[in-house]
Order: structure tokens, then sequence, then C-alpha cells
């Protein structure tokens, strides 16, 4: 008999990729340049020429076993070495290598931190608005994912939602900051406030919270500001990174969870994320992969294309009199509908062939997500389609 559970997950397919597919298929019949998709956040921008170097060195230096065979179930000791390494450097943190865990991009991190640091039963709280794969990545653990309601005014964290949420039976938060969808990014006054939250909260109950922090959209940040690092903040936090953003590699699925030194049962953290993947036949990334990000996870791939893209979108979308919060960082932002159904205000969008994300699956309806992670030329072409849009269809 076939699993019911995963029998019913296909009735609930992702409206993202619904979207996205129904963009290609709309490509085909007029041309995809004239299909404005801002449905899926695929980076667009290419990868740096070090990368297919420091490959096409590996497989010319490197013996086919040294290069192919199996990687330590724990990670690749280069790849562990050098993320430690980074990490201590930028922002002071003095990880090590054992404290490493190699996964298959940011979602291989969250499934593995979230397994480690709950039990079936207990809560893990995140904030809307909140990406909606959430909801698998806590739910197939067994925990219970719990949705703070939005400050939508700042998309900063709701601190008196999230204390009359808090129990005994938290035992984790979850946060993305820069933010998918909204791409806001927590301000450091909002971290710290968070950490002494939970600091307060894991003695008030008597038990540690765990803080687990999804950060792929760490070095996509404006106006020449920086993210701050969560991990520094609040002592119990488990770092998920991903390089599909920073490094354009989102096809090869390599990521980390990384285990702040100073974290409750630091030393036990990494080896049990190894005897998770047992159970869940994760078995580490790629071994070429990892080596060759090794060699230059410090840089990134060329991003002021988005900041570009953001601003250009920012500055029509209030013109024609959306209500947007400005983004930090990622490739998304996130406009309030102009009117009360974002599903159906969406729908009458794909009359302009312009590709917009509703938001009810985010956690806060009555807004739309846009991933303007393509060329500028096509966001510059979507202003006129946008703006007709809103002139025909909203004239008043």
């Amino acid at each position: 008999m076939i699993s019911q559970k995963y029998k019913d997950m296909l009735q609930a397919k992702s409206v993202i990729r619904n979207l996205s597919e129904y963009a290609t298929k709309r490509g085909k019949e007029i041309g995809y340049e004239n299909v404005f998709d801002y449905s899926l956040g695929n980076p667009s921008v290419p990868v740096p020429d070090a990368y297919a170097q420091a490959v096409k060195r590996l497989h010319d230096e490197l013996s086919s076993s040294a290069l192919h065979g199996y990687s330590p179930s724990l990670g690749h000791p280069t790849f562990k070495a050098a993320v430690a390494a980074s990490l201590s450097r930028r922002f002071g943190v003095a990880y090590t290598p054992e404290l490493i865990f190699p996964t298959s991009g940011a979602a291989g991190a969250i499934a593995h931190a979230l397994r480690a640091v709950t039990v079936p039963g207990e809560e893990v709280i995140t904030f809307a608005p909140y990406f909606p794969e959430y909801n698998q990545y806590v739910n197939q653990t067994g925990a219970i994912l719990k949705v703070v309601p939005a400050d939508t005014a700042t998309f900063q964290i709701n601190f008196e939602a999230l204390e009359a949420m808090i129990s005994e039976k938290t035992g984790a938060i979850l946060i993305n900051t820069p933010n998918n969808p909204s791409g806001i990014v927590y301000s450091e006054e909002t971290i710290t406030r968070l950490a002494d939250v939970l600091t307060r909260k894991s003695t008030e109950y008597g038990r540690d919270i765990f803080l687990i922090s999804d950060e792929p959209y760490r070095e996509i940040m404006f106006d020449q500001a920086a993210c701050p690092y969560v991990s520094k903040y609040y002592k119990n936090t488990l770092s998920c990174y991903s390089y599909s953003k920073s490094l354009s590699l989102p096809g090869e699925r390599i990521g980390y969870v990384a285990v702040n030194p100073e974290c409750v049962d630091a030393a036990y953290l990494v080896p049990m994320m190894g005897q998770i993947s047992r159970g869940i036949g994760h078995n580490c990334p790629s071994s070429t992969i990892q080596l060759a990000v090794s060699e230059i996870l410090d840089m990134t791939c060329d991003m002021s294309v988005y900041e570009r893209n953001m601003n250009l979108l920012y500055d029509k979308l209030t013109e024609l009199g959306f209500t947007c919060v400005r983004p930090g960082g990622t490739f998304y932002i996130f406009p309030r509908a102009l009117e009360e159904d974002a599903v159906a205000f969406c729908q009458k969008a794909l009359n302009y062939d312009l590709i917009l994300v509703p938001s009810d699956s985010f956690g806060v309806p009555g807004y739309f997500r846009m991933a303007y992670c393509i060329d500028t030329e096509k966001v510059e072409r979507s202003l006129a389609a946008l703006e007709a849009f809103v002139k025909n269809e909203y004239p008043n």
C-alpha cells in the first residue's frame, strides 16, 4: 500500500511552482521574453569564473578515487575547515571544522537542524511572512509549526505575539533574514531583543530553546549595508546556509549547518546530524562540489543587478499607489495587493503576462511576491505592463 500522507501532498503543490509552470507554457505561446515571470527565486547572474576553473583543476589534478570517492559521512574535511575559517574570520565566532555539517543546500540544513534539536510533539515557531516549505520541513519531523502574525508596518518581529506564543512546548525558533518573501532584514535591535526573549524564556521554562537561522540571502544586501550575523547574538544558534544565491549555484545543492561553539551540547550536534542522515538518506553533498566551493567560498557573483531591479520595481510600485516596505536585501519584494483577495489580484495580472505570487501561502493574506532575479532589461519592459494592469483593473 502506498503512503497516503505523500499521496495527499500531491494535492497541495506549491503555488510558486504552478505559476512557474504556467509561465513556461505561456512562453511557448508568445515567446518567454514577453512573459514577465516574477514567480520563481532562481538566481539569474553568472557563476564566478573561478568556480569553473576550480572544478576543471580538480578534475585535471586529482586522481579519480580522490575526487569521486566517498567523502566522510560528516562532510569533506577540506570544505568543513574552509567554512569554519571563513565564518570565524568574517564574523568573529570561533568555529572549528567539527562544528560544520555540509548539506544539500539550506533546505537540507534546516531539515537536519530541526531533527537535531526538537522531538515529535514540540513546537517550532516562525514569523509571517515565511517560506511556505517550512510547513513541510517542520511537520515532517513530527514537530508542529506555529506562526507568529506579521507586523505589516515593518515586517520586523511581532514581539507581543511571540511572547504570547512561546510555551513549555517550544523547542526552537526558525527565522529567515534577509527574508523570503518580504526582502526585509532583521535589524540588530530586533535580533538582540529576540536573543533576550529566548534567554529569558529558556530560564523560565527550565529548558533550552534553540534558534535556527535560515540565511541563504545573507550576502544579498542593499545600500552597502551588512546583515547582522545571528549566531553572534544568541549562543544556542544553528546557522543554515546555502551557496545557491551568493555563488548562483542552486542546482549544485551545497550548503551547511554551522553550530555555535557555545551552543549547549555543541560537540554532539554535528555527529547527531550524521546519524540523522542515515535515516533520511542524505549522505553528504557531492565531493567535487564541496572541494570546488572550498576554494571560492569568500567570493560572490556580481549581485548588483538585484539592487538595480529592486529600485526600479519599488519606485514604480509606489508611484502606482502600492503600499510596500522597501527591501533591505534578497531578490524579492512584497507589496500589498490592490484588493483584499490576493489570489484574484494575481489572476487578473496574468492577463497582462505578469506572473505574480499571491501571499496566502506565506502566511500574510492580501499581498503578493515578486522575485526579480531576472534581466534588468526585462524588468524595465515589465513596468509598462504593470502600469497598464493597474490603470485598467483598478482605475480608482
